[in-house]
């Protein structure tokens, strides 16, 4: 991983275009006061970008967030959890809409109910001047994914900002598809439905360079994909799209690494004891650019030149990332200290 000045004059960066979102998360052990109907919630900062560049930033990696501030107080409170691990800050565009929330409860049989406020929020509403206020000069990857990648209007801005850099930086994307604000009453309201969805991702991936995608995510995107031969096919075709990498998780199972015109490489992830697997796929994404950028890879060319042998240390190191951020509660990747540790011990 790199270290150094993360502002506009310095490094080649990563830079991470994405939402904020607050995640309202319950306490368990506070009750719900005398008549069952105040239940205890604790406010988390998340969402895929801000994990995302928050895992770069312990890593050592210059990395800017850009990302549209909402109003409120809780806005304060992202900004200072991005900057705390060494985000740089200057690509926080100051919003008058809100910030996204997730309310999460407990159903009774312990399983999560998720409830989304997020119409009219900060992170769909980008502009073209906005985006090109706040990416830095010397972008060296651009990652971008999750749901701002795919809700208007702002994700047509996106799109043109990845058309307009496509070339001169790595494109990295994620789907990271939520599937209540893809599809189905909340999407719609969004003005989200599946077919729109699938249509905006693909004109991301046309332009992707490295993709990130879930074994969940695919299962929504292409729900004829079965088995693992399945997956295994898919990730070919995947990489066949344009990208010069795929890299597909599923969960515990083994990592599928794919390249144009190459056999499909498979990785078993590493085995922690997991205390959630909250941000794991964000910290994955991290460990797997950073890795890259600490190898010298900014460019497509360098991409595709990149031997096995060494884009599988990059893999195993990323896979290292998201299994030590398993081990904590929540999105809480590791630093490079961390990390180093961690490495010395396999």
């Amino acid at each position: 991983m790199r270290s150094g000045d993360a502002g506009p004059g310095g490094d080649s960066q990563l830079c991470v275009l994405g939402e904020l979102v607050v995640d309202m998360l319950p306490v368990p052990t506070a009750g719900a006061g005398p008549e069952g109907t105040a239940p205890q919630f604790v406010a988390r900062p998340g969402g895929n970008a801000l994990n995302v560049a928050v895992a770069a930033g312990r890593l050592g990696t210059p990395v800017r967030l850009l990302a549209r501030l909402g109003t409120g107080p809780l806005g304060a409170n992202l900004r200072r959890h991005a900057e705390l691990s060494g985000v740089d800050g200057a690509g926080f565009v100051p919003a008058e809409e809100p910030v996204s929330l997730a309310v999460i409860g407990l159903n009774p049989d312990g399983s999560p109910d998720y409830g989304f406020h997020v119409l009219g929020a900060a992170d769909w509403q980008w502009t073209d001047a906005e985006l090109a206020g706040v990416l830095p000069e010397r972008t060296a990857i651009l990652h971008v994914g999750s749901i701002s990648s795919w809700t208007a209007p702002g994700c047509d801005a996106i799109a043109r900002l990845v058309e307009r850099v496509a070339g001169s930086a790595l494109i990295s994307v994620d789907p990271n598809i939520r599937p209540p604000l893809a599809d189905g009453p909340v999407g719609a309201s969004l003005g989200n439905t599946a077919p729109v969805v699938r249509e905006r991702l693909d004109r991301l991936i046309s332009r992707a360079d490295v993709v990130k995608v879930s074994a969940e995510d695919l299962e929504w995107l292409e729900p004829d994909v079965h088995g693992r031969d399945g997956l295994d096919d898919a990730a070919q075709r995947w990489a066949d799209r344009g990208p010069a990498l795929l890299l597909l998780t599923d969960g515990g199972s083994p990592l599928r690494i794919a390249r144009p015109g190459r056999p499909v490489l498979h990785r078993e992830p590493v085995r922690v004891t997991v205390a959630d697997t909250v941000g794991a796929g964000d910290s994955l994404a991290a460990g797997l650019l950073c890795g890259l950028l600490d190898a010298g890879v900014t460019t497509r060319r360098a991409l595709e030149a990149l031997p096995d042998e060494d884009l599988l240390r990059v893999v195993d190191d990323a896979a290292l990332v998201a299994a030590l951020n398993c081990t904590r509660v929540g999105a809480d990747p590791p630093t490079r200290a961390e990390l180093d540790a961690a490495r010395a011990t396999r």
